[in-house]
């Protein structure tokens, strides 16, 4: 039987249609986590994805003695367009990526991670927004473990991130359609609350 994260990296290809390049990151302690960089071809995108938050459930830390098997599993997806370099992208995403056996944080829908510098290098997003609409099928695991969901986390500014603070994660999406901003561009602007 594969390991789970060989089973992600199948998946993710089946899904994108293309072969990745792959880094892998590091932290004390921790197991490393992958990230995958794809050509989507289809869509004019890039596509990066990290392997290995899933390889175990995610738990509160409170909770003493938590299930090997059972709980959910995420992994997370950024696209953008293919316009600059992004150098360091891979790895503000396989620190959040990590953060759920660093830290014990969940990772889920509408969760705000703000980690408080550029996400790449001249980025003005620092932070990232996760939603369900990765376009990557959950993948189910054998029982009795969760299946892996693929969180789209698309990189917000810091004024974003307040207004999500603020008003909530919908709010700053409908803003998003309202003012007609394309949240792969790497060099968008943001938009501000109101």
């Amino acid at each position: 039987m594969s390991s789970v994260p060989e089973s992600i990296t199948r998946h993710l290809t089946a899904a994108i249609g293309a072969e990745p390049e792959r880094a892998s990151v590091t932290f004390l302690g921790v197991e490393p986590i992958d990230v995958l960089r794809f050509a989507d071809v289809s869509r004019r995108q890039v596509v990066f994805a990290t392997v290995g938050c899933a390889r175990h459930p995610m738990h509160d830390p409170a909770d003493l003695a938590p299930d090997p098997e059972r709980g959910p599993r995420a992994e997370l997806l950024v696209r953008m367009r293919p316009e600059a370099p992004l150098p360091g992208l891979h790895r503000a995403l396989a620190t959040v990526a990590a953060a759920p056996a660093v830290e014990g944080l969940i990772l889920g829908d509408d969760s705000l991670i703000d980690l408080q510098e550029p996400l790449w290098g001249g980025a003005v997003c620092s932070a990232f927004l996760l939603s369900p609409d990765s376009g990557v099928a959950d993948l189910p695991l054998a029982d009795p473990a969760d299946p892996v969901r693929f969180l789209a986390a698309v990189p917000i500014t810091a004024n974003e991130a307040a207004w999500v603070r603020l008003k909530g994660a919908q709010a700053l999406r409908e803003a998003w359609d309202e003012a007609g901003v394309d949240v792969t561009d790497p060099a968008r602007g943001g938009v501000s609350p109101a």
